[in-house]
């Protein structure tokens, strides 16, 4: 039988900020990740504002800016009289030096992470080992069994175990959490298409007939989300492969030339979207921290920005109890009444977004009725910094920005 202080389920960007952060602090943890890298897809390659300047507190600036990435700093949405782009949020308005989104691939920055953690002696890092049931001692979560990739099991005893393991969760298989479900109108399929000189820059949004789509400028090709009814993935893949495109060129009419650069459904990724949260995010001896925690629309783009920021509050509040080696239901309650209202707060946005903007649209209703209307929005928004400013900052940094601990510093 095995032992640390704190086992991290999952080595996402929440599960190795908080790894890191304790390590650094010097309190023995050790995180599971099942994969055998992080050499995967992932959609979400957003670095925010609040997690660069952590790298920066960390003294992990300099390496992460050797990493291969691309800086957005504006969203654009076509609401001109003509349809031309009207920039809606412009994060470079922000106090430097971290005014803009690095796209970095995921993997890159989990190896950095990674990479610095391993430095710690308190830190370890095991992949391949999947957690597959929670220990439960006298009514307590007392750590996990697991599960190699070659199949040999074993347990692991922590004084705390933090679920970081995304909406597929194990922690979510507890009744007693009670997962709360909110009703998506969509879901999203994700491809890629060429980008070349003279194209918009940044975060590009489009309308069509029945169809969202986002786009966004990953410098050498657009990564894109065409956002569908919930539920009809089957539906519009059998209508075929060129009856989407069409749909898609007619959105974005400035992409039609290479649209056929898509050869195959094989290079379209559907993902379920999902919109939840746990109704409490911790019992005694186990937290949960974001996706596990609240599963997030795409809406906005900010769930690995709040899933970093939830690590950053965990580990401010953990560090003292875990070198203590007495973690009570207080001080994980306490993190939850931390983070709740900003998750609330933008799930509430969200669920707006769906209502107000994304059903409309997939049912055949433009948002804004007419372009009289979409004329006093274009107006609205260009017409103040401000109007620019405060969803650039939300963007950026979320509603409630987080500090590490000190202790976790250099």
């Amino acid at each position: 039988m095995e032992r640390t202080t704190c086992c991290v389920v999952g080595g996402g960007p929440a599960g190795m900020v908080l790894g890191l952060l304790l390590a650094r602090a010097g309190v023995d943890v050790t995180v599971l990740e099942k994969h055998g890298d992080f050499l995967r897809d992932f959609r979400g390659d957003t670095v925010h504002p609040s997690t660069l300047a952590l790298l920066d507190d960390l003294g992990l600036a300099e390496r992460f800016a050797r990493l291969p990435q691309r800086r957005v700093t504006t969203v654009q949405l076509p609401l001109g009289s003509d349809g031309s782009l009207v920039t809606v949020s412009d994060i470079s308005t922000l106090p430097g030096p971290y005014n803009y989104v690095a796209m970095v691939p995921q993997w890159d920055l989990l190896d950095l992470l990674a990479d610095e953690a391993r430095k710690e002696p308190s830190f370890s890092v095991r992949m391949s080992t999947e957690a597959t049931s929670f220990l439960m001692e006298r009514g307590r979560v007392a750590g996990v069994r697991y599960r190699t990739s070659d199949g040999r099991t074993g347990e692991l005893r922590a004084t705390l175990t933090v679920a970081c393991d995304g909406r597929g969760s194990l922690a979510r298989s507890r009744p007693e959490l009670g997962l709360r479900r909110y009703s998506c109108p969509m879901d999203a399929w994700w491809f890629r298409l060429p980008r070349r000189d003279g194209d918009p820059h940044g975060l590009v949004g489009a309308a069509g007939d029945r169809l969202l789509t986002a786009l966004i400028d990953r410098g050498q090709y657009w990564q894109c989300a065409g956002l569908i009814p919930k539920g009809t993935d089957a539906e519009r893949r059998a209508a075929g492969l060129e009856r989407f495109m069409a749909d898609f060129s007619d959105a974005v009419p400035w992409l039609a030339d290479r649209t056929h650069e898509l050869r195959s459904w094989d290079e379209v990724k559907m993902l379920d979207v999902r919109l939840d949260r746990l109704r409490r995010w911790h019992r005694p001896g186990l937290l949960c921290i974001g996706d596990a925690a609240h599963a997030m629309s795409p809406v906005f783009g900010i769930g690995i920005n709040l899933a970093v920021e939830d690590a950053v509050a965990a580990a401010r509040h953990l560090v003292e109890p875990l070198r203590t080696g007495v973690v009570g239901l207080r001080d994980v309650r306490g993190i939850q009444r931390r983070r709740w209202p900003t998750t609330a707060l933008t799930q509430a946005l969200q669920r707006l977004a769906h209502a107000r903007v994304i059903a409309p649209v997939l049912a055949g209703d433009p948002p804004f009725g007419n372009s009289r209307r979409a004329k006093r929005v274009s107006g609205l928004l260009t017409g103040s910094q401000w109007f620019k400013r405060v969803p650039a900052y939300f963007i950026g940094y979320g509603a409630l920005r987080e500090r590490p601990p000190a202790a976790s510093l250099r």
